[in-house]
């Protein structure tokens, strides 16, 4: 009975069980697992290799030196490819052999007991527990190559704050050897004013089980102390408590200082706004002000929350809102400049003009407005009382010189008249007079003072009319060319020689009149004032001075003249007179420097008596 329920136990164990019996391994028992390893059908008392199966020659090899040698062994996890079966699919499968030596009584060898148990769920899972070894240790080799060549400090801590681990960068930064007690040595070297605060939060952060986040100052290898950024968060495992804090440890001296730094310059700006009598304001990139300085309170008599976003145009005239409102939002929305000038409403209710100026800055924090309202009011109302002045002088000026040029056209007739009469006088009057020649003559010359003088007045008053004459690109030979035509009388009476070179500057940018009137004075001037014992020989050259702008040169070999040791743009008063011997109004030389000032040049003369004088223009300089 026993023996009958050992063989049910027996051949329903998930395990193999079988016996192979003297030196041939004959097949004694086999449970029913074995003989699955083993092949189906099998018979018993038939040596194991003519039915092994499954299993090859290496086991069975194996198997006849554990028979031989009396000494048990396990094969663990040996694979074995197992075909398909109602309960399983084909596939590779794992178990532990056990080979056991049966012996008599009398110690002699009988066979082997062999014992098969599946462990493949087990060496499935060894093998996957391997495999996933193998890929933690690769990414743990990876993240300690990524941790300890970033710039910054990494750790871990367990819960009592003893450091598990510190890559090599803190050992560069602070010089300390890898001997070092971290524990010990990592508090000492922060600051003293940071000590405390350090030990406190992460101490707190720890017990709390929450990460931390603060700043302090380490001392480098140098000694300096640099500030710092500590991040550290636990590793959490829930329920659990977290015994584990990772972190990082990051310098942001650098930028600790610039941002102090920008503190400061944005305090120092607020500051000087606040100090500027101008209405300063900023905007964002919408076009609302969210910034006034301390003036603009004080003007408007209004809190930069009554003011509101939009506040400086509410101010404006009611006529004006629509309109600068308009322009604020187109030069928003197109970035352009904004500038107008506009009345604005002081806290008393008066309107005062306003220079109303906004430009857009763009940076790393997008585009804002700066903005700044200017009062003018003084040096508007200024101006314009200055223009009301201005234009009355002007018409008065226009009256005084209508008046000197009639004036001078409507005296030429009495003067015409005055001619005749003694023309008439000398020709048929008769004089018994000894001096009556030298009468005569001093009457005569008298009559030419008089026209000269009428003549000059005339030119003087057109010559200011000029001034104001249109610019255009003149070739400077051709207008000289004429200018020495309009005076071919006095020159083929005067044999003079008159050379012209304008190759250094062919060109020149200037009123057509006002050359012309320059060249007509210095040329004729070269011409009235010649020498008399020698042919009148003059240059007129165009050239470029040492700055590049262009100047003209008018060089004669005439009288000469005397000048004066100061020099000063009134160098060449009106009606002066340098040669009282020749006949003239002293006008011509004036009215050249006063065309050449009011051009912004200016007129340098040299000068010998007795053997000529050089005038430069320098016509912008």
């Amino acid at each position: 009975m026993r023996e009958q329920q050992l063989q049910t136990i027996l051949r329903h164990m998930p395990a193999g069980v079988g016996t192979l019996l003297g030196p041939e391994l004959r097949i004694g028992y086999l449970n029913e697992a074995m003989q699955l390893l083993l092949g189906s059908p099998t018979s018993t008392d038939e040596p194991l290799a003519t039915q092994a199966g499954l299993l090859p020659p290496d086991l069975q090899d194996v198997m006849r030196q554990v028979y031989q040698s009396g000494r048990p062994y396990v094969a663990k996890a040996y694979p074995l490819q197992m075909p398909a079966t109602a309960e399983q699919e084909p596939g590779l499968r794992y178990f532990d052999f056990t080979l056991e030596p049966l012996r008599d009584d009398n110690d002699q060898a009988l066979g082997l007991l062999l014992f098969a148990v599946d462990v493949t769920p087990q060496e499935e899972s060894r093998q996957r527990a391997h495999e996933l070894a193998i890929e933690t240790r690769r990414l743990d080799a990876r993240l300690r190559v990524l941790t300890e060549t970033a710039p910054l400090i990494t750790f871990s801590l367990d819960a009592q704050g003893n450091f598990e681990y510190v890559s090599p960068q803190w050992y560069y930064f602070t010089g300390q050897p890898p001997t070092a007690d971290l524990n010990t040595i990592w508090p000492l070297l922060v600051h003293p004013d940071d000590r405390l605060r350090v030990l406190y939060q992460s101490e707190a952060a720890r017990t709390n089980g929450i990460g931390w986040n603060f700043e302090y100052r380490l001392r480098r290898h140098d000694g300096q102390y640099r500030w710092m950024l500590s991040r550290g968060l636990p590793e959490l495992h829930a329920p659990d408590k977290p015994v584990f804090w990772h972190g990082a440890v990051t310098e942001v001296h650098d930028q600790r200082e610039l941002s102090e730094a920008l503190r400061r310059g944005e305090a120092e700006l607020r500051f000087l706004a606040d100090s500027i009598p101008q209405l300063i304001w900023t905007a964002s990139a919408e076009g609302f002000i969210d910034y006034y300085n301390k003036h603009t309170a004080e003007y408007t008599g209004l809190s930069a929350q009554q003011l509101g976003p939009t506040g400086w145009i509410s101010l404006l005239d009611p006529m004006e809102q629509a309109q600068a409102a308009r322009r604020w939002v187109q030069c928003v929305a197109t970035g352009e400049e904004y500038e107008g000038l506009y009345e604005m409403r002081r806290h008393d209710g008066q309107y005062r003009w306003h220079i109303i100026r906004a430009r857009q800055l763009a940076d790393v924090r997008g585009p804002r407005w700066f903005g700044a309202c200017t009062d003018v009011d003084d040096q508007h109302r200024l101006r314009e009382v200055l223009q009301t002045q201005y234009d009355e002088l002007a018409r008065t000026n226009r009256d005084l010189d209508t008046f000197v040029y009639t004036a001078s056209h409507d005296l030429k007739q009495p003067l015409f008249n005055l001619r005749g009469l003694f023309d008439e006088l000398r020709r048929s009057a008769t004089f018994l007079d000894p001096e009556q020649a030298v009468l005569l003559t001093m009457v005569d010359e008298a009559l030419g003072q008089l026209d000269n003088t009428l003549h000059d007045l005339a030119a003087t008053v057109q010559s200011q009319r000029e001034l104001a004459a249109p610019t255009e690109v003149l070739d400077v030979r051709s207008v000289a060319e004429e200018v020495v035509l309009g005076l071919r009388p006095q020159v083929e009476e005067s044999q003079a020689i008159i050379e012209l070179d304008t190759a250094a500057a062919p060109t020149l940018l200037y009123g057509r009149a006002n050359l012309r009137s320059v060249l007509h004075n210095l040329i004729s001037n070269a011409l009235k004032f010649a020498h008399p014992e020698r042919t009148p020989h003059l240059l007129v050259r165009s050239s470029l001075s040492a700055t590049g702008q262009p100047q003209l040169l008018v060089r004669d070999n005439g009288l000469g003249m005397s000048i004066r040791a100061e020099t000063s743009p009134a160098a060449f008063p009106s009606f002066e007179r340098q040669h009282p011997g020749v006949a003239g109004a002293g006008v011509g030389l004036y009215l050249v420097q006063r065309i050449i000032n009011s051009r912004g040049g200016h007129l340098a003369v040299s000068s010998v008596v007795g053997e000529g004088t050089s005038f430069t223009v320098h016509w912008f300089e």
